[in-house]
């Protein structure tokens, strides 16, 4: 991290502020280059607050690498105080930039309520934060947790959760086989796409998700002489 030791003069700070913004994302993106590039405390509001609005996803990444080149003790709080926000994408960039961040402080943060959030993308980066951050002692009940949540979505969504549980190693063996004997086809076909994610991680979601959902089609007996 660049030490916080060159502070901005206080004739760029109001420039600097205008800039984050200015109608034009080209500018934007270059006051949030700016800001990370000589960081310093006094802009850790407005980035946070920007992060909740930004539209476009390049100057939200590099909000969200100007908030990593502050010091966790200052961005983790406001970031967490972000995860209770009404607005989705505050929440979502919030929880993005806690897993950039990797301060594992942050993980009781990371509450049912976001794994669960009705909108897709909060449920997604929650997800993916969750893993980056939860202890390894609680990686088999947070495997579980995600579980809850197989079928949801489109082939995004479910692709995400995979590749989430898929991370968490071999924890998640014992839960993808309970899931696969799910009385609902579309979770076992979800968890045995993820089993085969979780063993050969080049392989393709979608002929994944085939092979697992001809698996759940030709029934019982198939599934136990399959090696899918």
């Amino acid at each position: 991290m660049v030490p916080i030791d060159s502070a901005h003069s206080d004739s760029e700070n109001p420039r600097l502020l205008d800039a984050l913004a200015a109608g034009n994302s080209s500018t934007r993106l270059k006051a949030a280059l700016a800001i990370g590039s000589r960081p310093e405390p006094g802009f850790v509001d407005v980035l946070v607050a920007r992060c909740a609005i930004e539209p476009d996803f390049f100057v939200r990444d590099m909000l969200t690498w100007a908030l990593t080149r502050l010091p966790a003790e200052i961005t983790v709080p406001k970031l967490r105080a972000e995860l209770r926000s009404a607005r989705a994408q505050a929440r979502s960039q919030a929880l993005h930039t806690l897993s950039k961040i990797g301060d594992r402080s942050a993980w009781p943060a990371i509450t049912p309520s976001l794994l669960h959030d009705t909108d897709d993308e909060v449920a997604r980066t929650a997800w993916r934060a969750a893993v980056v951050l939860v202890p390894d002692e609680e990686k088999g009940a947070l495997a579980a947790e995600l579980a809850t949540q197989f079928g949801r979505g489109d082939r995004q969504v479910r692709l995400s959760l995979s590749r989430a549980l898929a991370a968490l190693g071999d924890v998640v063996e014992p839960i993808l086989r309970t899931a696969m004997a799910h009385h609902d086809p579309t979770v076992r076909a979800h968890a045995g796409a993820t089993e085969r994610l979780l063993h050969d991680p080049d392989a393709g979601f979608d002929l994944a998700v085939d092979e697992a959902t001809r698996v759940v089609a030709l029934g019982p007996h198939r599934e136990e002489t399959s090696e899918c």
